[in-house]
């Protein structure tokens, strides 16, 4: 198959940027969407021009880090499909395919396809973390925990942090990324110590960082490689208002705010 392919070249973070058009030949339908463009890089190489830079590491859509938008959806749009997993064979011979990076004022491009989402590492430094006493490691049954709170717990922490809920929200916002791991941690019980500095210290860096507000319009979900659940931003809002309450130094910063 053949396609023709619209894509965002930058060089640097202060580059304007533009599209640039290539042809994309001979392509197999059952290669991915990053295999594609690997054939695509070694055809402008041999030619002596610069390839395209974009983010991969284990193509297996674990990592993440495979962010681009195609065609206006980011992730290309195959439900529960990242870029990597993406296969040429959802696209139709002769079809003109727009890619771009990430678009959010928290996501800087750096380069091409490839966005800083360094953002989302200080949101984790933040809270996404438990305290325990360091010693010998203990048992794993040691706390029980029952089966319907460790597959909810499961379920969020199924996020693997690759900013498709920031590309496709018109606010920008990291609500669902947040709320996954809020709400993972906050579900266990080695969470629950914890759980009011962590949801106040997230929120906190995540508006701290220029993320959007949430209005709830479910495309942050529609993109969700790994399907998270919109009813996480609800539990962490509870549990946010919970420790606003909990707190009167957070009550009155908010009110002061």
């Amino acid at each position: 198959m053949n396609l023709t392919l619209k894509v965002w070249r930058q060089k640097d973070r202060n580059d304007a940027g533009r599209f640039v058009t290539y042809e994309a030949r001979d392509i197999i339908p059952d290669m991915s969407f990053l295999e594609m463009l690997d054939v695509v890089n070694e055809g402008l190489i041999a030619k002596g021009e610069e390839p395209i830079a974009f983010d991969s590491d284990c193509r297996e859509g674990i990592c993440g880090t495979c962010s681009m938008v195609i065609n206006g959806t980011a992730h290309g749009g195959e439900k529960g499909t990242t870029v990597c997993q993406l296969h040429m064979r959802h696209f139709a011979d002769g079809q003109t395919l727009t890619i771009e990076p990430w678009r959010a004022k928290p996501f800087p491009i750096l380069r091409d396809l490839i966005t800083d989402r360094r953002a989302f590492d200080r949101i984790i430094q933040a809270g996404g973390f438990i305290s325990v006493n360091t010693g010998g490691t203990p048992d794993g049954n040691a706390i029980p925990v029952g089966k319907t709170i460790s597959d909810h717990a499961m379920d969020a922490a199924a996020c693997i942090g690759c900013g498709a809920c920031v590309a496709a929200c018109k606010n920008a916002s990291a609500m669902l990324f947040v709320a996954a791991k809020v709400s993972h941690l906050n579900t266990l019980p080695q969470g629950k110590p914890e759980k009011e500095r962590r949801v106040l210290n997230m929120v906190r860096t995540m508006d701290g960082e220029g993320f959007g507000n949430c209005t709830v319009t479910g495309s942050c979900e529609a993109v969700c490689p790994k399907q998270i659940s919109l009813d996480f931003i609800a539990q962490m809002n509870r549990e946010y208002g919970k420790a606003i309450l909990s707190n009167p130094l957070e009550r009155k910063a908010g009110s002061e705010g």
